[in-house]
C-alpha cells in the first residue's frame, strides 16, 4: 500500500495539476476538418481558460503535444498562436512502427528545429533546444509485447541525445504496454533492450543527484482503481487519469489522484498529478472546453477555500518538470515559484 499523501510542516500539501493532450486534429478528418477542430481550441480555450484561477492566480493550463509525423505549418502555427495568447504549450508526440535507430534521430531532430523555429519548446541552463515527449500508441522503447508501434529498442538514449527533458507517455494501463513501476517520477536507465523503462531509479532530494547520462526522465500519472465507477455493476474500473467526454474529471477522481501519491522522494508535500487527453477528438474537446472541466474547476476551487490547506496548481508539462527539479534539488515552500527553474519557453 502506497502512503499517504504528505503536507508540509505548515500544514500545507500542494497538487500540481498538467493536462497532457495527445492532441491529433487529423485523426479520422482531413486537412480542412483539423484545422477547425484548431480553430475551435484558438477561439475558446483563451476565454475558458480566463476564467478560472489557481492557488497563485495562475489560469489553467495545457500541453498540447502534436503528432510530428503530421507537421503541418498552418495547424502548427495556429496551436502556437493559441499557445501565446493563453499560456499553453507544445511539445512531441510520435507515432511510429518498424523505425530504425538512425531514422528516428533525424525525425526528432528535424520536428526540433521545426518546431523551435515556430517559437514552440524551450531552452535549457545552456541555450540548448529540449522538448517533452509522448510516445503514439504507447509504445515507448518498443515496449508492446507483439514489436508493434515502435521498432527501436533503445529508443531512450535517443529521445536523450536529442534533447528530450522528460517522457509523459505512462501510465498506458490497460494497454500492455504498460509497465510494472508506477505512479511514480524515476530515471529509467536504457539498457539496449525493449521497455528499458519498466523500471528505474526514484527521483529524490537526498543525495540531489540529477540523470546519469543514460537515464530519462519518466514523469508518470496516477494508476489504481476506481470502485466508485464499475463494471458490470461489480468490479472497479482502473484510474488512469484519462479525460474523456465519457469519464471526465470531478472531485472523486481528483481525490483518487492525491491517493496515488506521486511525489519526489524527500519532497512529499508537492504532489504531482500529470493527466492525459485526446482534445482533438470532438467529444473529448466538447467536455474539456464545456460544462463537465467548467465544473470541475469551479468544484476545485471551492475545496481549496473549505480545505485551506490544500493548494492547487495548475502547470504545463515543462512546469511540471521544472518543479520536480526544484524538489530534487532540496527547495521547498510554494512550488509555483520554480515554474523556469531549468527549461525555459523559447518564446
Amino acid at each position: 500500500m502506497r502512503p499517504r499523501p504528505t503536507r508540509d510542516r505548515t500544514g500545507v500539501l500542494h497538487v500540481l495539476v498538467a493536462v497532457c493532450d495527445h492532441f491529433e486534429p487529423l485523426q479520422n478528418t482531413d486537412r480542412a476538418g483539423a484545422l477547425k477542430r484548431v480553430e475551435r481550441w484558438a477561439r475558446e480555450w483563451p476565454q475558458f481558460a480566463s476564467e478560472y484561477r489557481d492557488a497563485t492566480g495562475t489560469p489553467p493550463r495545457h500541453t498540447f503535444f502534436y503528432p510530428i509525423e503530421q507537421h503541418d505549418e498552418s495547424i502548427v502555427r495556429a496551436i502556437i498562436d493559441c499557445c501565446v495568447a493563453t499560456g499553453a504549450e507544445l511539445e512531441v508526440h510520435l507515432h511510429h512502427d518498424r523505425d530504425t535507430a538512425e531514422n528516428l534521430r533525424e525525425t526528432l531532430l528535424r520536428a526540433r528545429e521545426q518546431l523551435a523555429r515556430m517559437g514552440a519548446l524551450c531552452r535549457d541552463e545552456s541555450g540548448e533546444m529540449r522538448y517533452g515527449f509522448i510516445h503514439g500508441n504507447w509504445a515507448l522503447d518498443h515496449s508492446h509485447p507483439e514489436g508493434r508501434h515502435c521498432g527501436v529498442p533503445d529508443e531512450l538514449r535517443i529521445l536523450r541525445e536529442t534533447g528530450c527533458y522528460a517522457d509523459f507517455t505512462l501510465p498506458s494501463a490497460p494497454n500492455r504496454t504498460q509497465t510494472r513501476r508506477i505512479n511514480s517520477i524515476y530515471y529509467a536507465r536504457e539498457d539496449g533492450r525493449p521497455k528499458s523503462h519498466d523500471t528505474g531509479r526514484s527521483v529524490s532530494s537526498e543525495g540531489r543527484r540529477g540523470a546519469d547520462h543514460d537515464e530519462l526522465l519518466m514523469v508518470q500519472g496516477p494508476l489504481g482503481l476506481n470502485w466508485s465507477r464499475r463494471k458490470f455493476g461489480l468490479l472497479p474500473r482502473i484510474e488512469n487519469g484519462d479525460l474523456t467526454g465519457a469519464n471526465p474529471p470531478n472531485l472523486d477522481r481528483f481525490r483518487l489522484w492525491v491517493d496515488c501519491n506521486i511525489v519526489v522522494e524527500g519532497q512529499p508535500s508537492w504532489l504531482f498529478a500529470k493527466l492525459h487527453t485526446h482534445g482533438a477528438k470532438p467529444s473529448n474537446t466538447d467536455m474539456l472546453l464545456g460544462d463537465a472541466m467548467k465544473a470541475f474547476h469551479r468544484d476545485l476551487a471551492s475545496l481549496a477555500i473549505r480545505q485551506p490547506n490544500l493548494r492547487v496548481h495548475y502547470v504545463t508539462a515543462r512546469e511540471m518538470v521544472n518543479i520536480i527539479h526544484a524538489a530534487e534539488a532540496g527547495h521547498t515552500g510554494c512550488p509555483s515559484l520554480y515554474r523556469d527553474f531549468r527549461y525555459r519557453r523559447i518564446a
